[in-house]
């Protein structure tokens, strides 16, 4: 029966990581009224803009600066912006798709966090080589769960939906085989306690 709940209770625990990454993705945040956002490499400014209606009914552009502050530009303004700014980045910000200093220590967290992801198998097969059998030492579920955590973070500032509910998912389970391991020696020693042999009287 306690197995039965804490099947449920781990059930739960992922449920509300999976809402909680949904909620985070679809939230508006400071999106004007009425707006239409879309994603938009742009120096010097966040990577989503919005397209809206000003006071006149006109159609404009609404970018938010590195500062924090808003600028509007018309359509026209807008389309010069976007032409100078793309003919402008250089080839690490072509290649990795990003527009400002922000954005590259963003990137390295999400390189890393897939460096270690896939150094896991690594381990794990040379692991099982040295073995002569297949082997899942406790190193693989911290690189899993490390690795999967920076993924996370980095999925969610590119407000990928697929690789949030990858890595949310998964790293319930690499938590979950932590925990295992965890208990796994205390219940070795409680049971090497019960099978010894009773003292002898004096």
């Amino acid at each position: 029966m306690r197995r039965r709940w804490l099947v449920l209770l781990e059930l739960l625990a992922l449920a509300a990581i999976l809402t909680w990454a949904g909620i985070a993705l679809a939230r508006p945040g400071d999106r004007p009224a009425d707006a239409v956002d879309f994603k938009i490499q742009l120096a010097g400014a966040d990577d989503r803009a919005f397209l809206l209606r000003d006071e006149h009914g006109d159609l404009c552009y609404e970018i938010r600066r590195d500062d924090g502050t808003r600028q509007r530009l018309s359509p026209d303004a807008f389309a010069q912006r976007v032409y100078r700014d793309q003919h402008s980045r250089g080839f690490l910000e072509v290649l990795l798709n990003v527009s400002s200093p922000a954005g590259f220590v963003w990137v390295t967290l999400g390189f890393l966090g897939q460096v270690l992801f896939t150094g896991r198998m690594l381990v794990q097969w040379l692991v099982s080589e040295k073995h002569r059998r297949s082997v899942v030492p406790p190193v693989f579920w911290w690189m899993s769960l490390i690795g999967a955590s920076m993924l996370l973070i980095y999925f969610l500032w590119r407000r990928e939906p697929i690789g949030v509910l990858g890595q949310a998912t998964g790293w319930f389970v690499y938590v979950r085989n932590l925990w295992l391991i965890h208990r796994r020696p205390a219940a070795a020693t409680a049971a090497s306690a019960d099978t010894a042999d009773p003292a002898l009287p004096l």
